[in-house]
């Protein structure tokens, strides 16, 4: 039986990973649960699988939980703990076995490291961590036996056509891409785009944050700069292409010619089971894919006009250093404000681009006037805090630049 933590039980990940745990109670025992915001959720998850910790956001949080069980007469056994310090804790636990790291955004960034420096199994569920700091994590693994199974579907699709093959006889990785709600609207109608519009997948269920960035494919440029460190490839061999039925989650190409694809239908419970049950499968009960019924399959290149926070992300990608976090931060820090309805569908671009901009000047400036003033982070991301740096780096240039905008 193994022990799982769930950073994020209560988000899509979370949520379809307990699916996964009920269908099979025999394989897998929950050890820890994380949670932010959705409390509730929370308290019915602790009711349901037990776990020995859960960590919540705050002292209060865990306050009001531990009460809300004592005053229903719960026989409750979960420790609660808090923090930064708690998921760290959680993450690196001695008896779990797998960490599920589903926490959206930088903040899954310290404990999936944690995880990793303990030498667990992570199913890697969150972008930000081998965007963030691909190099570190990849190296920190290796030293410590740790594995990094990808559970973006993605990736898991690319990860399952790979099989062990090495990576000197991959000649091209294709990420594939639904193109997201606004794949066919007129160019000139994007100035009015709405928030619920743009929330509109038509093909995947997912949180907020992750449905803005496949409206704008910033999603397929944080994959690309993901799976370059996840399958030691470079950059330039791994494109991007539109599939508009989300039936082909992704594809290699070999040297010699072969193309491996992974199928079935949009279901994020599959690349999960697929890393909870690794290296083994888990007779799924969920709908099946019915191949007669695929009249078509529809492959087309990806408009940078229409996205053009795809060509900022390669750009990033293959700049390296500590460029890829100033991307993350930038791109948190915008999508939030448009969340929040502060700012307009194409601003988000624009002020990526005006960020990027920013970052080549400030080194291009440094390193030509003043050589010895040049922030580590910028160049190299040795560090988990070098990470953490320029990844706030990003946002507070964002922050200034939203200023003007707003």
């Amino acid at each position: 039986m193994k022990k799982l933590t769930i950073l994020g039980a209560t988000g899509s990940i979370g949520l379809n990973t307990l699916d996964i745990v009920r269908q099979f109670p025999q394989k897998f025992r929950i050890e820890a649960l994380s949670c932010r915001n959705s409390i509730e959720t929370l308290a019915e998850q602790i009711k349901e699988f037990k776990p020995r910790l859960a960590c919540v956001d705050t002292i209060e949080q865990a306050r009001e939980l531990r009460e809300s069980f004592c005053n229903g007469h719960y026989a409750l056994e979960t420790k609660f703990v808090c923090g930064v310090e708690g998921l760290v804790q959680i993450s690196s636990d001695p008896e779990v076995d797998l960490v599920v790291a589903g926490i959206v955004g930088a903040a899954g960034l310290r404990p999936t490291f944690s995880a990793v420096q303990a030498g667990k199994i992570v199913a890697v569920a969150n972008k930000e961590p081998l965007v963030m700091a691909g190099e570190l994590f990849v190296k920190t693994a290796k030293k410590t036996g740790a594995k990094l199974l990808p559970t973006d579907s993605e990736h898991n699709a690319i990860f399952q056509a790979l099989h062990d093959e090495p990576p000197d006889r991959i000649a091209r990785l294709f990420l594939t891409a639904s193109g997201g709600p606004f794949r066919d609207l007129p160019l000139d109608e994007f100035e009015k785009i709405t928030l619920a519009e743009a929330l509109n997948h038509p093909n995947w269920e997912m949180g907020r944050k992750i449905t803005i960035d496949s409206a704008t494919m910033m999603n397929k440029g944080l994959e690309i700069i993901e799976a370059h460190w996840l399958f030691n490839t470079p950059v330039a061999k791994i494109d991007v292409l539109m599939q508009r039925e989300s039936i082909i989650h992704s594809m290699v190409e070999f040297i010699d010619g072969s193309f491996l694809a992974q199928m079935g239908l949009p279901d994020m419970r599959v690349p999960i089971a697929y890393c909870l049950g690794w290296p083994e499968r888990l007779p799924l009960e969920i709908p099946r894919m019915d191949p007669v019924s695929l009249k078509t399959l529809h492959f087309e290149a990806i408009d940078p006009n229409r996205f053009p926070c795809l060509p900022l992300s390669i750009k990033a990608a293959k700049q390296g250093g500590g460029a890829p976090a100033v991307l993350n931060g930038t791109n948190e820090e915008v999508v939030a404000a448009f969340l929040n309805e502060k700012i307009r569908f194409v601003d988000i671009s624009k002020t990526l681009a005006s960020v990027m901009r920013k970052l080549d000047e400030t080194l291009q400036q440094t390193v030509t006037d003043f050589p010895d003033k040049i922030p580590d982070f910028l160049l190299k991301i040795q560090t988990l805090e070098d990470a953490v740096q320029a990844d706030q780096w990003g946002r507070e240039q964002a922050r200034k630049m939203l200023e003007q905008v707003l």
